[in-house]
This record gives C-alpha cells, structure tokens and sequence, in this order.
C-alpha cells in the first residue's frame, strides 16, 4: 500500500509484467503479477518463484482463483518445498493456504499479524479491515536466520513498520533482496497506525542502508535498482515529511486533515485517508520523542502543538 509521492525519490513505474504471464528478471529468479491493481497496490501483487527444480515462493499473494491457478501452473513438475510470507496484509498472505494445500510446503514469516501497540478506541476496525488476521506460519523466522533450498539460500531480515511482523528475505546465491512493501520503486509505502509504526519503519530503513544487495525485488512494481541509494533517498523523503509537519506546526495548533491539506500538494482524493493517517505515524514517533505534544494517546481526531 502507498501514499501521495513527491518527486524527492527517483522512482521507477515501468512494469511490463502481465497478470499471468510468468517471466524471469535474473537467473534462479521468476515472478507472475496478480491482477489486483489499485491505488494502493499499483498494478498488482508480484509473486516470486526462486530456484529451479525444488523451489520456494514468496508472497503467493491475495485470495485469488486466477493467481492461484497460474503460480502452480508455473511451477508444475517442480517441487515447492518453502512458502516465505514478507507481511499479512490482505494481498500478499491470503493464498497462502491453498498453496500450501496444493503443495505440502512450509511456510516461513516473522509471525502472525499484530499491532505495533496497544490499540486505542476506535483502532479495532482498522486493525481487521486490511490484515490477514487468520495467517499463522509453520515456523516463525528470527532476524538473521538462514534457510536452504537446491541451490538457494534466503536470509530472513526483519524490517518492522508497515506492519509489525514485516519481514525482507535476501537471497543469497543472487546477492538481491525481496524487500516487500517496505521498500518499492514506485512509491513509498503507507505506515499506517495501528497496524504500522514510523518509529520502528525509519529504524529499518536505517538497518537496511547498511545492506549493500544493489538489487531489491519488492511486492508491487518494478524492481529496485541501486538500492542502497534509493533506501538513502527513502530516509530523506521521511525526514523531510517529519520537518514539513514541524514547520505547519510552528504557526500554530493544527489537526491531521490541515496537516494533509498543507503538506500534499498534489494528492490522489482516494488517498486523502492515507495519507492522514501517515502523518498520524509520523505525529506518534514524533509524540514518543518529545518533539510534540497532544492531548491524551495520540489520535486521528487529536490536535497537535509544539510542546511549551
């Protein structure tokens, strides 16, 4: 999922995949494109096939027929030994229960989903409405752990912060990384409280600027090349958010839809919703530092002053 996106980043939507269609971007590496586009999704969720002969997937995607039937057509008289999951939003964990039926194989994610904190009133609602609340992995992975397949290794890496368990899984052999929704050549991800955290995003862009895999395959979109400076130009996109709220905030009390009004410039409308509560993380991280202050847990509906 993503929100509006400035011109600060050097993004890239030039994606020629075709719902479907199975390519292969490098050897040992293929992926097929669900046909769930929207705003949130570009122009769908990319599943990812590594290995040749006993294979894993990772991501099998939403709970869809199609998708479904194409990912096991193009592994058919192949062996998937390994489902790895990045996250559990609702179009990148859902099918892993019928590939899993279909396949016998074991699946491998940080965790269940859960909240990056203790919910508020008023949070349940979206908690439920874009997670995949049912997923449970075979196994859960712990930051650094390695896992082998014929011919490939996956280092699990823990990246919280568009949800609390996301997890990016870098492969060895091909010295690339599945980055998820963490990170994505056509636009930044929302972070969305309470399912997301600014915090604990920012400190994982942080940890993987100090990767050097020149290239990451995300969840939507194209791949990411040059990525250790298009995760450089992520932190600063971020930074530049927090100061602009800073800034809005130095003239006065506001609210979160002033704050959206002020600092989007130009802002898809289906999006407005996003991006408030974008700013609602960034004002949480912002709150839990000392840089702000509001009434009470930080809200939605708060309003927001520089402290005294």
């Amino acid at each position: 999922m993503t929100q509006d996106t400035p011109p600060d980043i050097p993004y890239d939507k030039n994606l020629e995949l075709v719902p479907g269609r199975v390519d292969e971007p490098m050897p040992g590496v293929r992926r097929l494109l669900c046909n769930n586009p929207s705003p949130f999704t570009f122009k769908g969720t990319v599943s990812y096939i590594v290995g040749r002969g006993k294979v894993a997937i990772i991501d099998p995607g939403p709970e869809d027929g199609a998708h479904r039937a194409a990912l096991l057509d193009a592994v058919r008289g192949e062996t998937v030994t390994h489902i790895f999951v990045t996250h559990t939003h609702r179009d990148h964990s859902p099918g892993v229960p019928a590939i899993k039926a279909a396949t016998g194989a074991l699946v491998l994610a940080e965790g269940p989903h859960r909240a990056a904190r203790a919910l508020h009133v008023g949070d349940g609602p979206r908690l439920e409405s874009s997670n995949d609340t049912d997923f449970k992995p075979d196994r859960a992975l712990a930051d650094g752990e390695a896992v082998s397949g014929a011919g490939w290794t996956l280092e699990a890496v823990t990246t919280p912060g568009h949800t609390a368990n996301h997890m990016a899984f870098a492969f060895k052999e091909a010295d690339v990384l599945f980055s998820g929704d963490h990170v994505m050549a056509w636009s930044t991800p929302v972070v969305a409280p309470p399912d997301g955290s600014m915090g604990d995003y920012m400190a994982s862009l942080q940890k993987l600027s100090k990767r050097t895999e020149p290239i990451y395959f995300p969840g939507h979109g194209p791949a990411v090349r040059n990525a250790p400076r298009f995760v450089a130009a992520y932190i600063l996109h971020r930074k530049a958010r927090e100061a602009s709220i800073l800034n809005r905030l130095q003239k006065g009390e506001s609210d979160i839809p002033s704050l959206v009004t002020a600092i989007y410039s130009t802002l898809d409308p289906r999006l407005v919703k996003a991006a408030g509560m974008s700013v609602l993380a960034h004002l949480e991280d912002l709150v839990t530092r000392g840089a702000v202050a509001t009434n009470g847990p930080p809200s939605i509906a708060g309003r927001y002053r520089l402290p005294v």
